[in-house]
């Protein structure tokens, strides 16, 4: 097969890490070809096919210098995406229009007979964070509003409570209120841009010193293992970005209850890998842009996430 990665530029990856490149390793092991390009890099001119400026890479094994251009196209030559086997939207986030747009060039490609995992309407469906409110039994007391007054009973009631925004990623803009309210108003302007944009408000779990364990789903089926993202150094966020440490570990009743149950739903709205967050025994937050942990669990584990993530997507091209 040769497999298209729609990816953030390759010179940016941070290969001891990076699930896109753990990915593209499995795919080349099993003797499938890659090819990469950025969202940017996609086009679509009036009575042609969605098409893209791509690179045909290998990858070399040095990790100084990670892949080699083995057929590198120059100037305006380009290749549709329906010409390949496959295409991989592992653009990371923030989900912004410029990202909204790409899924829309995805779209129009799958209609032209490209094949394009996770299915791009499936990413405009599934916010990451409001997806969860879809799964009331697996997630905890919630609110999404605009109105600053609503927060405040939110917190009334249940005195500690976390704030987020609707679009952050890596655990940016997000806020713990205690019992005491203090900076609450702040907190609420800062986020809520004087009553313009949406916040998520959820109680807070204290179960987040044991980790915000992310919960991998592939082909429909949970990841045996997790990783969970425990938070440092005071602070009350896990996410990695934010300098949590990553610990992998078997998934708990709950985690495979989670799992096996939101699992076939996603995968049958086109989403072939998904990363359930789980604090506790609680879902709060659904990934499906650009969900990672795969070199982290292998690593530590033996469970090979790649492999499993090549065996689904090649699964589900058979039966198209």
């Amino acid at each position: 097969m040769n497999i298209l990665f729609v990816a953030d530029p390759l010179e940016s990856f941070k290969i001891y890490k990076d699930t896109t490149f753990s990915m593209m390793r499995e795919a080349q092991r099993r003797g499938h070809t890659i090819s990469a390009c950025e969202p940017q890099h996609m086009l679509w001119q009036r009575g042609d096919v969605v098409r893209a400026k791509v690179r045909d890479i290998h990858l070399t094994g040095d990790a100084n210098d990670w892949f080699s251009e083995s057929a590198a196209l120059t100037g305006n030559t380009t290749r549709a995406l329906k010409d390949f086997d496959a295409v991989i939207m592992r653009k990371d986030p923030p989900f912004d229009s410029e990202y909204f747009y790409s899924t829309h060039l995805l779209e129009q490609a799958e209609r032209e007979g490209a094949k394009v995992f996770n299915k791009p309407r499936a990413l405009r469906d599934h916010p990451e964070k409001l997806a969860i409110m879809e799964f009331p039994q697996f997630i905890g007391p919630t609110l999404v509003t605009r109105s600053a007054d609503d927060i405040r009973r939110f917190h009334a009631e249940h005195q500690d409570i976390i704030l987020k925004p609707l679009d952050g990623m890596g655990g940016m803009g997000i806020f713990r209120v205690k019992a005491d309210g203090l900076n609450l108003g702040s907190i609420i302007e800062t986020l809520n841009k004087n009553g313009q944009e949406s916040v998520m408000v959820q109680k807070f779990l204290p179960e987040i010193d044991k980790g915000d364990k992310r919960v991998l789903v592939i082909g429909g089926k949970p990841v045996p293992f997790c990783l969970a993202r425990i938070p440092q150094g005071g602070e009350v966020r896990g996410n990695l970005a934010a300098g949590g440490k990553g610990v992998a570990q078997a998934l708990s009743a709950r985690d495979r209850e989670i799992g096996e149950a939101l699992g076939p739903i996603l995968l049958a709205r086109g989403l072939l890998l998904a990363g359930v967050d789980v604090i506790g025994d609680y879902v709060t937050e659904i990934n499906v842009t650009s969900p990672t942990c795969f070199q982290e669990i292998h690593d530590q584990t033996g469970c090979d996430v790649p492999a499993l993530f090549i065996d689904a997507l090649e699964q589900a091209l058979a039966s198209k």
